[in-house]
């Protein structure tokens, strides 16, 4: 848990000439320091290869932040404060060099505040560069006090089981696991964080949170950009790799998790791995029943037209990589056993939307002529965060006629203050050597455990059974069949827009329904 107590910190991005520095790393840290959550005496170190002047930097970073900042425009007096804490560092990843000379920069800071403080290296990198960078600053010693410095590593993290194990096993000898923290922003979503508090802290729905009441779970998360200039990376990693393995996996973990003893890092990464380490894994025959893969095909999205994955850049134009992915998952544990998951995710789709849907059992309570729909708790990540139970309730009236209605939690109703970004709260955590958002090395591990027979068996049939979509539309509609028979087709979350149409459309209805002639006095 934050403490909220942070000891002076050198911030060390290598990658920093990349587009996560510029529209999420900086941003963040700015932020931070605005609302006076970094430390009194902090230095940001910024490593690329490219020579660049140090002043025609930072005004590159200002753009970025006067572009993807949520409090919009750096102010100037703050920035001039801010900027003056960055310094560039050219060098070669490769080279010990460039390490010789960030420890000087280091050195000098730490003189200058006269303390050792924390050392936050992040990994900005593309995946080759994390083991030479790991082991340059383990041989400069730079990262050798474990109660203090700490390494970020971004996904993807091995490229499958086997490259994970010796990622994992390479690192460990060199840092110990408390001092290595892997990201994955997800996690650092207000939403996200608030499932743990809505499903622990209130104890009207945990009762309700097992295979007795729920029927089945949808966790879905559509992308409506399509993979723009990530087709090099993007070619070779799929959806499977790029979303289902990290971000779904562990939206599915917090859900199915059961409760820890206590709000403690250690204990709630415990809780994690158990749920991963129950999910059953299909035989390849198994994998063609149960998950769909599809890839996006030249199509329209808000009346602009979308080239194909194919016709992508830096993508084979005969490529078989999966933009597309739905699958059909199960816990074989006590808690879960005979509840599916079903997990879903695409790119170039209608619009952006992060939803999880909890569909409870029908009730068994038979005595109303109207049809009964079940309940329904829909948390929604992105782009509203909301918490909507949907449950069936009497039109006003003379007879009784039942209509499902919501009961919903809106952030911008409740809360007036502007939300973290989740790389805001995700950076302070590991300033404040909070792990509880972080994946440990055994989870990643259970986690590609979980889609290895996926990749293999699409790696063994690269063409069977992969479904075109046309871009601008919720991905290939076989993906419905692996619903049966617990729902007809997958949940959607609608637009604002369509929240209004569908509540006028029901309005219609029951008017029609109960609409009868008035009485009159004679």
């Amino acid at each position: 848990m934050k403490t909220g107590e942070v000891s002076p910190a050198s911030i060390i991005i290598f990658g920093a000439k990349g587009d996560l520095t510029k529209r999420k790393l900086i941003p963040a840290l700015y932020n931070l320091y605005t609302e006076d959550h970094l430390p009194s005496s902090f230095a940001i170190f910024c490593v690329d290869f490219l020579t660049v002047d140090e002043t025609a930097y930072r005004n590159d970073l200002l753009e970025g932040i006067d572009d993807f900042s949520r409090n919009g425009k750096a102010d100037k007096e703050k920035w001039a404060f801010f900027s003056a804490r960055i310094f560039y560092v050219q060098g070669d990843f490769m080279k010990a060099g460039t390490y010789n000379t960030l420890k000087e920069k280091i050195k000098e800071f730490e003189e200058q505040i006269k303390q050792r403080g924390t050392r936050m290296f992040y990994f900005a990198v593309a995946p080759r560069f994390i083991e030479p960078i790991a082991d340059a600053l383990w041989r400069a010693k730079l990262c050798n006090r474990d109660t203090l410095d700490r390494i970020v590593v971004e996904k993807p993290f091995g490229s499958d089981l086997d490259s994970a194990r010796k990622l994992n096993r390479y690192i460990s000898k060199r840092f110990k696991e408390k001092q290595i923290y892997h990201i994955d922003h997800y996690l650092g979503k207000e939403m996200v964080q608030n499932i743990m508090a809505f499903r622990f802290a209130n104890y009207v729905f945990e009762p309700l949170w097992n295979n007795k009441y729920i029927d089945h779970i949808q966790i879905s998360v559509a992308e409506e950009v399509g993979v723009g200039k990530r087709g090099g990376y993007y070619d070779s990693s799929g959806a499977l790799r790029d979303m289902i393995q990290n971000h779904l996996l562990q939206l599915l973990c917090i859900i199915a998790m059961d409760c820890p003893k206590e709000y403690e890092a250690e204990a709630i990464r415990d809780a994690k791995v158990r749920v991963l380490k129950n999910v059953r894994t299909w035989t390849t025959q198994q994998v063609f029943e149960n998950v769909v893969r599809g890839q996006y095909t030249p199509g329209e999205i808000n009346g602009m037209s979308r080239v194909g994955y194919r016709q992508e850049e830096q993508v084979a134009p005969d490529s078989t990589t999966e933009t597309f992915v739905a699958a059909r998952l199960f816990i074989d544990n006590e808690r879960w056993k005979g509840v599916p998951f079903f997990l879903r995710t695409g790119k170039s789709m209608p619009r952006q939307s992060s939803v999880i849907m909890i569909q409870f059992k029908d009730s068994p309570h038979k005595i109303f002529r109207d049809d009964i729909e079940p309940n329904q708790l829909i948390i929604s990540i992105q782009p509203e965060l909301e918490i909507d139970l949907m449950f069936e309730s009497k039109v006003p009236g003379l007879h009784m006629k039942l209509l499902p209605v919501e009961m919903d939690f809106m952030y911008k109703d409740a809360y007036t203050q502007s939300l973290p970004e989740a790389y805001e709260s995700l950076l302070l955590d590991v300033l404040e050597g909070e792990a509880t958002q972080f994946m440990r090395a055994d989870q990643i591990e259970a986690a590609w455990k979980v889609v290895m027979p996926i990749q293999e068996a699409w790696e063994k049939y690269p063409r069977k059974q992969l479904r075109l979509y046309e871009a601008g539309t919720w991905g290939p509609s076989v993906a419905n069949a692996i619903l049966k028979p617990y729902a007809k087709e997958w949940f959607l979350l609608p637009s604002r827009e369509g929240v209004k149409e569908i509540k006028e459309i029901k309005e219609i209805k029951e008017i029609k329904k109960t609409d009868k002639p008035a009485i009159t006095a004679s």
